[in-house]
Formats: structure tokens, C-alpha cells, sequence
């Protein structure tokens, strides 16, 4: 039985928590925050609750497995509705195309978009659905150690996939610009451009067309509070408001944490929290890591997010709504290729009031407005007044209602607070995008090859960026744990 303390509370550190505690550790969690979940927390003003990290709930199989590791399922700690519709495209004024609930349905409206292509939409996920149960069921729950953990005889029937891209595979069998965004856009949550994504990950429109959008009733975070309520029942301490200022290393070896100010010895530290950060808590010869690498990696974008109240409900708009009235390449590219701020920007906006009555008082929207950017970019309040008029111009004119003038509030968060509460490497706001050679084994290490009994989890090290990804991640990185230990 070991003393570990885990640096982080997000949803990697509590999955980690809770198999390390089942394993028969004695684990605390130090959270600088006042709240547990990491990005993962609440914003909550004048009735209106808002999600002000991850609003999507997709691989619900991901969240079974991991309940289902102790015995447990995700309905005893929260209840999922699923989302019909679970998203609407925009793609200009009275220009929308609405994805329901079903292969089915979605199949119809392809048809009705591009005759033929509800055919080659059905081949497509059957080959994305291939892809998930190859990815998902077995490669992703490997720790990223050597590269021969990919060397499966289902994978490497796959082999052409990882040197292909999703841009290539889609435009190979359908030309229509509309159907295009709606098969790259949820590769966008593994943090790279289609063109840079390989095929492989085809297996995200599967999660998307094949297993729907789910909502967790009164928001995402009723996750985080289950998790929570597990690791509790498991045994783990949390502590909140505590920062942590240094990992102590002594003849090579972790022996501790300094958490304001006060020594805590431990057998062994995990971090949760931003990798790069983690690595600056250390002193620069136990680094694995120089600032030239970090410098060099492709990063998930950042974003500038609205929470929004509004004293009317919304119109023409459905719980995920995404508009792509704009050059997505345009866009991509500024966020990429020559980062800056970007001139017509693509941008998301969620109604959780829609599906949750808990979400803002009777007769009013909580809106929620993201807006993908590169990161490192200055982040300044200008900056953020104009960015968001720009937006809600559009989204008035495309909606074809007045949204301005109900504007209860409105709060943003964007680079400058992605550093200041989660310590985010250039204020990214997804990690390390899933791009070939940032993949498995070429990810940063769970394990410090410099300090032993160091480890790490979360978002940029492996799987990958998203909340079942962190999931997986927690779990992979309690079994390195345990093996040494």
C-alpha cells in the first residue's frame, strides 16, 4: 500500500483516483481550485447554471466500462437523456441541416442534401464503426509505451488509414461542401485539421452518427460529481485551494509535493494538471521535456467562450448548435498555419435550457458561445467585446430573431483564464492534438523517464484530448501505478 497524491482534480486525476484507491492505496487529490472537475467546472449566476468546460457527452460505452470497474453504472451516480436532435449545422440564413438521432434519420437527410449519398454514408460508418471497435474496445486502453502495443492483427489491417487522412477519405466519396463539414467536423475534438488527422479516427463519426449525443440531466458536471461521489465512497481525500509549488525529488525519486507552502510526503505524485506546467514544478534537470519540443507540438486549439443569460427563450436553434456560415479553411488556417485572430470565425453555441429545465429560470436561455482560436494568442477584453458582437450579429441574422437586446449577463473565459485557473501551456484549451506522429507512443510519457515514481495524466499525455479519452487515460496510468509499485 503506497501514499500517492494527485496533482489535479479533472476527469483523468479522479478515474485515476479511484482505480489506485480500489487497488488498495491510500490517494489524496490537491486541487488549487475551490471546486473539483478540473476544466470541467460550474458557472453559476442569477438562476442560470452553466457547463464551463465539456458540453458534449458522446461514447457513452467509455463511461459504462469505467463504472463498470467498480461495480457501479453511470445511472447511479446521474441520469442521460439522449439528444434528438443532437446537433443542427448552419450553413447561412434559412441554410440548416439537422442531425437526429439515428443512422437512419441522418441517412434521409443526407439523401436530401446530395442524392446518393445516404448509400455511401452507410459504408462510410460501417468502416468508422470497424475503426471504433478496433480503437476503442482495445487500442486506446494501451499505455502508450512501445509502438508494438499498435501492432495488432486488426490494426494492422488498418495500416493505410493512419498514412491516409480524414480530409482524403471523406472528399473520396462525397463532393457536396455541407456534407463534407458535417463527416471532418468531430474530428475537431481531437484537436487537429482533417488534413492533418489520419483516417484511422473515421472512428469519431462513428461515436457521433452510430451512438448519438447524450446530455447528463443538469449538466456535465454531475459527471464530475459522480466520479467524486466514487472515489469518496473508495476512500480518496480531496483538498481544494490547494497550489501546489513544487515536486520534491530526492536521489532521483519522487518523495513529495509542496502544497502551499507545507511538505507532503508521498510514495508516489501523479499530476493531473497541464504536463508542461507539471514538468516547470521540477528542477530543470529532471525535466523530460524542453521548452523547444513543447514549442514544436501541434496543440488542440484554445477558445473564447460566452456564457450567456438571456431573458427570452431562443429561437430556430437546437441544444448544439454549430455554425459554418464561414470558410472553414479560412478559419483553420488561422488557427494553425499563421495563428492569429480569425476574421470570419466559425463558432458553436449551446441551449442546455433547451433539454434542462435546470439550466436557467422559467423562460429564459442559457446560452453558451464558443469560438475555436489558436493558442498563445494576446488575449485582451476589447478583443473579447468585439469578437463577441461579431458573433451574435451573425447568430441573429442566420437564426432570423433579436438576441442582443435579451442579454441578461454575459461572462467570458478565454487564454489569459485558461492559464490563470488550469496552468494551460499557451492557454490551449484541449492539449495535444491527435495528429500522426502525436499518436500512442509518440505522446508525452505517463511515466517520467527522468524521476521515478512520477507519472502523469490527462489530456496531453496518452490517449488524447476529451473527456472519455481522460477517462481512459486515469485508468492506463493507475495500472503503470500499480504494476511498480
Amino acid at each position: 500500500m503506497k501514499d500517492i497524491a494527485i496533482i489535479g482534480s479533472g476527469f483523468a486525476s479522479l478515474a485515476a483516483s479511484c482505480y489506485l484507491a480500489k487497488a488498495g492505496n491510500t490517494v489524496t487529490i490537491y486541487e488549487k481550485n475551490d471546486t473539483v472537475g478540473g476544466r470541467a467546472r460550474q458557472f453559476i449566476q442569477d438562476g442560470f447554471t452553466f457547463d464551463i468546460g465539456p458540453t458534449w457527452y458522446w461514447m457513452p460505452d467509455v463511461f459504462e466500462r469505467f463504472f463498470s470497474d467498480f461495480n457501479k453504472k453511470p445511472s447511479d451516480y446521474y441520469e442521460l437523456v439522449k439528444l434528438n436532435p443532437a446537433y443542427s449545422v448552419y450553413f447561412g440564413k434559412n441554410d440548416c441541416i439537422t442531425i437526429e438521432d439515428t443512422l437512419e434519420k441522418i441517412c434521409i437527410a443526407f439523401e436530401e442534401e446530395a442524392p446518393g449519398s445516404a448509400q455511401k454514408l452507410r459504408q462510410f460508418i460501417n468502416e468508422a464503426q470497424d475503426n471504433y471497435e478496433i480503437a476503442i474496445k482495445d487500442l486506446v486502453y494501451r499505455p502508450g509505451v512501445s509502438p508494438l502495443e499498435l501492432m495488432t492483427w486488426e490494426s494492422l489491417s488498418k495500416i493505410g488509414q493512419f498514412f491516409s487522412t480524414i480530409r482524403k477519405e471523406v472528399r473520396k466519396e462525397f463532393s457536396n461542401p455541407k456534407l463534407v463539414a458535417i463527416l471532418e467536423f468531430p474530428v475537431l475534438f481531437l484537436g487537429a485539421k482533417p488534413s492533418n488527422t489520419p483516417a484511422f479516427y473515421s472512428f469519431m463519426n462513428y461515436a457521433d452518427f452510430g451512438l448519438g449525443t447524450f446530455h447528463p440531466t443538469n449538466g456535465m458536471y454531475t459527471v464530475i460529481e459522480g466520479m467524486k461521489s466514487l472515489a469518496e465512497e473508495l476512500g480518496v481525500v480531496i483538498k481544494t485551494g490547494e497550489i501546489v509549488e513544487k515536486i520534491v525529488v530526492e536521489d532521483k525519486k519522487a518523495i513529495g509535493i509542496f502544497s502551499n507552502k507545507q511538505l507532503i510526503a508521498a510514495d508516489v505524485v501523479l499530476s493531473g494538471a497541464d504536463y508542461h506546467h507539471t514538468e516547470t514544478l521540477l528542477d530543470k534537470r529532471h525535466r523530460q521535456y524542453s521548452e523547444k519540443y513543447w514549442n514544436a507540438k501541434v496543440f488542440a486549439p484554445s477558445a473564447l467562450l460566452f456564457y450567456v443569460g438571456f431573458s427570452k427563450k431562443m429561437e430556430h436553434v437546437t441544444h448544439h448548435t454549430l455554425f459554418f456560415d464561414v470558410d472553414f479553411e479560412a478559419h483553420s488556417k488561422e488557427i494553425y498555419d499563421s495563428p492569429q485572430w480569425p476574421e470570419d470565425p466559425l463558432f458553436y453555441a449551446s441551449f442546455p435550457s433547451i433539454t434542462d429545465v435546470s439550466a436557467a429560470p422559467e423562460g429564459k436561455e442559457a446560452g453558451i458561445f464558443l469560438i475555436p482560436l489558436a493558442p498563445g494568442l494576446v488575449d485582451i477584453p476589447e478583443v473579447r467585446e468585439e469578437y463577441f458582437e461579431k458573433i451574435m450579429t451573425r447568430f441573429e441574422k442566420i437564426t432570423n430573431q433579436e438576441a442582443k437586446k435579451y442579454v441578461i449577463f454575459k461572462k467570458s473565459f478565454c487564454i489569459n483564464d485558461f492559464v490563470a485557473d488550469y496552468n494551460s501551456y499557451k492557454g490551449n484549451a484541449y492539449g495535444l492534438a491527435n495528429t500522426l506522429f502525436q499518436t500512442a507512443f509518440l505522446r508525452p510519457k505517463l511515466k517520467s523517464k527522468r524521476v521515478k515514481n512520477l507519472f502523469f495524466t490527462g489530456q496531453l499525455t496518452v490517449p488524447g484530448p476529451g473527456v472519455p479519452p481522460s477517462l481512459i487515460s486515469g485508468k492506463l496510468v493507475a495500472g503503470l501505478i500499480t504494476k511498480e509499485n
